[in-house]
């Protein structure tokens, strides 16, 4: 097997641009710099068309180090984050992840990137030896490939083969019911969408082994015209369409598939759909589009979860995205296992976080776990279900099972050669 990479860029030439001079960026965000602080890095996008991604982010971030902080700290250090742009290019991610520990001295990397951007950082962190943790890539050959696989990196993100066997045995429940049998795909053109895009559908023809998928679209990532897109499904006629664009894309989308009623014309099936990033951005959202929980308060149905997405939008007027949740889920570990560890010492903490299980509002049973084996996040709230225009946006969310997406997962993992 070969390593995953980032499309068109070498792992020689991704060291190559690491290891350029440290250029001077924009000033960093900076939470409570005292002296003996511990220094975390955090690259993530914070301008263009997916800005949300970094801003949330980091807002969920700041949220869990202000309570740490307040709290006396992360094993009696206040904790300093520096937080940079890298603008959503996979260059730039490696550039200023290297920078943040090389010139702005931060002790570890919190790498708030998409799955672009996330094996750039993984290599840095390879590179300089710092625990790393990932908060937004689910591409799941990053944790999941024991290529990929070092001591210091975790990854404190949901993750697409654990979406896809939940969504993939929903999906094919609806396909059953509804005699959907033919099938179009829509999704971005980098490892995340065609990963997870081959995973939905690996499990949808599993559990509903007479579908076919009869064209499949890969508009480029930040993509700003989906009408030769829109069009070619339109062609194909299908019953039923999958997708899992997100963000500013995935609203770009609906809002030029609108004009041509697509949505009217089959049932839709977009993975990122029940988070508030799109549910509040769309301007005409339509109603019954299945999709994936990605965060709404309402699920897990908590008063933990619940309170937790109104202090959000207390302080920052917004609801969190799931990306915040997953960023606020690692400072929750990286505070926890300081704790146990008594130390800020990045291989101790890393010891500790392997195979911890913290209290979390966004916990199937009000925790959630780090596992030993690969370093990923399990454990957490998962599950689909159906949109309306207004709130509560995904009224009912059908849960999925983590015994049977843990031992479809293995198979899975069996089938790649990754065990």
């Amino acid at each position: 097997m070969t390593r995953t990479r980032m499309p068109g860029i070498s792992r020689r030439s991704t060291l190559a641009l690491m290891g350029a001079g440290a250029m001077s960026v924009a000033a960093p965000w900076v939470a409570r710099a005292q002296a003996k602080t511990i220094k975390i890095g955090m690259p993530t996008i914070l301008s263009g068309r997916v800005a949300q991604l970094g801003t949330s982010s980091r807002n969920a971030v700041m949220l869990e180090v202000d309570k740490v902080n307040a709290a006396g700290g992360l094993a009696g250090r206040q904790i300093e984050m520096v937080i940079r742009d890298s603008k959503g290019q996979p260059q730039e991610a490696a550039r200023v992840a290297r920078e943040l520990v090389n010139t702005d001295g931060c002790d570890w990397l919190i790498d708030g990137e998409a799955s672009s951007g996330s094996f750039a950082v993984h290599e840095v962190a390879r590179d300089l030896g710092v625990l790393c943790v990932h908060t937004c890539s689910e591409a799941s050959s990053l944790t999941a490939d024991p290529k990929q696989h070092m001591p210091n990196a975790f990854r404190c993100v949901r993750q697409g083969i654990h979406d896809s066997i939940v969504g993939g045995s929903y999906a094919a429940s609806i396909a059953k019911a509804k005699g959907l049998k033919k099938w179009a795909t829509c999704s971005p053109d980098y490892a995340y969408g065609r990963d997870t895009t081959g995973e939905f559908t690996l499990y949808l023809k599993r559990f509903a082994p007479d579908v076919e998928i009869i064209s499949e679209s890969w508009p480029k990532l930040f993509q700003p015209d989906y009408t030769e897109v829109v069009t070619k499904i339109l062609q194909a006629k299908p019953q039923a369409l999958y997708s899992c664009l997100w963000g500013g894309d995935l609203t770009s989308y609906i809002d030029q598939a609108n004009i041509y009623a697509m949505f009217g014309q089959m049932e839709v099936f977009a993975v990122n759909m029940a988070d508030y990033t799109a549910l509040t951005v769309v301007k005409n959202l339509p109603k019954g589009i299945h999709s994936g929980n990605r965060y709404i308060k309402t699920f897990p149905t908590t008063p933990e979860n619940a309170a937790w997405g109104d202090a959000y939008k207390a302080k920052y007027n917004e609801y969190p995205t799931n990306w915040s949740w997953q960023n606020a889920t690692a400072v929750m570990f990286l505070a926890e296992a300081g704790k146990k560890a008594n130390s800020t010492d990045g291989k101790k903490i890393a010891e500790v976080l392997k195979g911890l299980t913290i209290k979390c509002p966004f916990g199937a049973d009000g925790t959630v776990t780090m596992r030993g084996d690969d370093h990923t996040l399990v454990g957490y709230a998962i599950g689909w279900g159906t949109t309306i225009p207004q709130e509560p946006y995904v009224p009912e969310v059908r849960a999925g099972d983590w015994k049977t997406i843990f031992e479809l997962e293995a198979e899975w993992k069996k089938s790649k050669g990754y065990t």
